[in-house]
């Protein structure tokens, strides 16, 4: 045996899981606690197991209820968790209504078209008001709809969008918005799985400089349905300039309206929010796997209400006066919680913006912030990474002040952290690191700022009245502190979970929780350990380290070797700006990773560069996880959202169909690593 192989054989899987070591913390200022809205340790014990699920009770109280509830979680149809049943209440009333008396005359939300020189659009929260009686008294009256009827969206980053999610939220109409980057036929697909009759989009929206025609795929998501005898009788087109028809796909007589039109015959028009259940769904958000079909997570009205309002008011630290910007978009379960339906809940003015966080230019943001004085940033480390790599020196430019940063949708490198907190938080800001899916509603894992101190790279604890627990794959707990990674289990329900997939039962059933259920017979909530699908390492101090999806984690000669951890170690060196790990077969290890890397402007790849960071990786967590190549790219295949396609470069490496890449924002790459890849493997 020589002595690589001797190497890969020997090293143990917790080796691997501990090899991203443990990072200092950082410790929030003291101004930052003055302020803070909870700096009470004795909240965690507030939320223990032992006060579930009363605890929760702290974040429903956080809403204003028609009727209080008789039962707070009910467990009669486990897993199917309902909560605060018999409770009355209204969405749109509690992100709009509520607020009048004091603040109808605050920003509400702020829009910003991407071209600078389109004035920002400051909605008041009286604006909002009318604004939303007015669409919803359409929905209603010229839709015909009304509390239990489900509608599609597809609709871009604009303020005609949270005014029409919160037009259905205020009649009980379920609605389903689709990621306004996916195409018609993704779109067809959701309106034929959640039965939607109506489809609201838009005429047209900015890209990256361009007026983009959005109204096409309205087209063929409606002829794609049909197909499926999935019926749209009507499609509403909202203008991005309204009185002017920004598309080239003309209008169907008949089926299309033109929203800007049918107002005119609203202008005043109220509607009273209607009272509904607590359980009873409030939105769809579809989860977009590579394989399968898209899963609909229904969301309920009150649990999912709550959580979001208790989550935006503790971890993110969200108070009235706050100018509050998340950079997600709204086609995702981010948006609809921590721009929409979180934030104004609680009174806070919203960021919404149009494009492209570098366009035209990596300073975009911070021209932004300044502006608009945002002292609240929520991102993604997808989009931290793009601006670290586009113009590393350009928020020390621009006059801003953040107190708190948030980060989400995944695991965020060290190294990425730390310019963050230095260049972006100017070593000032509180960031919370948050871990949480869509089917989840709200965060699982995070920091409370102003309680527990910073760690680049783990997420944090459970956050109040979330009790995470890690199960190998036999089902035995990993203990805190093993060093050993397992596969992440949440003990308990909670307000926000997703109560089903929709028209699904079977299926959430399987996949979230049959892995660990100890009797499907029961009706205890003890017996249901929900299954995230993520594997991830918890250390002494109770901080939890996410590795990504179990899918995602490659086992190389039997050991797991976690993706985000290759990459971590990888952007460690100076010169990578991006990293990106695949697995690639091999006949005697299983699989062995193949390493992407971009380089920060001004680097010139080279052999060198690529055994500089071959090395790194070697340094960092051992000879078990060598790359078998270092790919230096130009730039990865990525969605229009800026995510990574991982499964593309998977492709290329394993020598396989990288399927249809049209719809990436950079299709044309793929070519070129296809060529780079090919010409030096043969």
């Amino acid at each position: 045996m020589s002595l690589k192989e001797k190497d890969v054989s020997e090293t143990s899987e917790a080796q691997i899981a501990v090899h991203w070591g443990e990072e200092e913390y950082y410790h929030p200022s003291a101004e930052f606690i003055a302020q803070a809205n909870m700096t009470d340790p004795k909240v965690f014990e507030r939320f223990s197991l032992e006060n579930f699920p009363n605890c929760f009770k702290e974040y429903a109280d956080l809403l204003s209820w028609y009727e209080y509830w008789h039962t707070t979680l009910d467990t009669s149809d486990a897993p199917c968790w309902k909560w605060f049943v018999g409770g009355r209440i209204n969405a749109s009333y509690n992100c709009i209504d509520r607020h009048l008396a004091k603040n109808k005359n605050k920003t509400a939300i702020h829009f910003v078209p991407e071209p600078e020189e389109e004035r920002t659009d400051h909605i008041t929260y009286q604006e909002l008001y009318v604004r939303v009686n007015e669409f919803a008294a359409i929905l209603k009256d010229f839709c015909g709809l009304k509390a239990g009827d489900t509608v599609t969206l597809h609709m871009p980053m604009v303020a005609e969008l949270p005014i029409t999610m919160l037009a259905c939220a205020r009649l009980g109409i379920i609605h389903s918005q689709v990621f306004g980057g996916f195409s018609g036929k993704a779109c067809s697909d959701r309106i034929v799985d959640s039965g939607s009759n109506v489809l609201i989009t838009m005429d047209a929206y900015y890209r990256n400089g361009q007026l983009i025609d959005h109204k096409e795929k309205a087209d063929i998501a409606v002829a794609e349905a049909a197909k499926e005898k999935q019926k749209v009788d009507k499609v509403l087109v909202w203008q991005r300039y309204p009185g002017e028809y920004s598309s080239q796909t003309p209008m169907v007589e008949g089926r299309d309206f033109i929203v800007n039109d049918l107002l005119k015959d609203y202008y005043g028009a109220r509607v009273d929010p209607v009272e509904m259940p607590a359980e009873a769904p409030l939105f769809l958000m579809y989860t977009s796997g590579t394989t399968g079909k898209p899963k609909g997570a229904q969301h309920s009205t009150g649990g999912y209400l709550a959580y979001v309002a208790g989550t935006s008011k503790y971890i993110q630290d969200i108070h009235p006066e706050d100018v509050y910007w998340c950079m997600a978009d709204i086609g995702w379960i981010t948006g609809h919680s921590y721009i929409v339906y979180g934030p104004l809940a609680l009174c806070a003015s919203s960021v919404i913006y149009e494009g492209v966080p570098t366009y035209p230019d990596a300073g975009r943001p911070w021209r932004i912030a300044q502006n608009l004085d945002v002292n609240i940033f929520h991102t993604a480390p997808t989009a931290i990474r793009a601006l670290r790599k586009a113009g590393p020196d350009e928020p020390l430019k621009y006059n801003f002040h953040f107190k708190h940063m948030t980060t989400v949708g995944e695991p965020i490198e060290p190294e990425v952290w730390k310019w963050y907190y230095q260049t972006i938080g100017k070593g000032e800001a509180a960031i919370v690191d948050t871990w949480w899916q869509t089917e989840n509603g709200g965060f699982l894992c995070s920091t409370i700022p102003a309680i527990k101190p910073m760690k680049p790279g783990s997420a944090g604890p459970g956050v109040p009245g979330i009790h995470p627990i890690v199960y190998d794959d036999d089902g035995n707990v990993v203990p805190p502190g093993s060093g050993k990674a397992g596969n992440i289990c949440i003990q308990n329900p909670w307000p926000g979970s997703f109560q089903t997939i929709w028209r699904d039962r079977d299926r959430y059933v399987s996949q979230y929780y049959e892995t660990y259920c100890k009797d499907p017979k029961s009706k205890r909530w003890q017996d249901w350990p929900y299954k995230t699908g993520d594997a991830a390492v918890v250390a002494d101090d109770g901080y939890v380290r996410i590795l990504g999806r179990i899918d995602d984690v490659i086992n190389v000669s039997g050991h797991r070797l976690g993706t985000k951890e290759i990459e971590s170690a990888a952007l460690i060196v100076e010169e990578v700006a991006e990293a990106a790990v695949v697995p690639v077969k091999h006949e005697v290890k299983g699989k062995e990773p193949d390493l992407y890397v971009v380089l920060m402007p001004g680097y010139t790849p080279s052999d060198d560069l690529a055994k500089k960071v071959q090395n790194a990786v070697i340094t960092e967590i051992g000879a078990i996880a060598r790359p078998r190549m270092v790919w230096i790219v130009a730039d990865m295949p990525k969605t229009r959202s800026g995510k990574i396609m991982r499964r593309v470069l998977s492709a290329i490496s394993n020598g396989t169909e990288v399927g249809d890449v049209m719809t990436l924002a950079n299709p044309d790459i793929v070519d070129e690593i296809k060529k780079m890849v090919k010409e030096k493997m043969g």
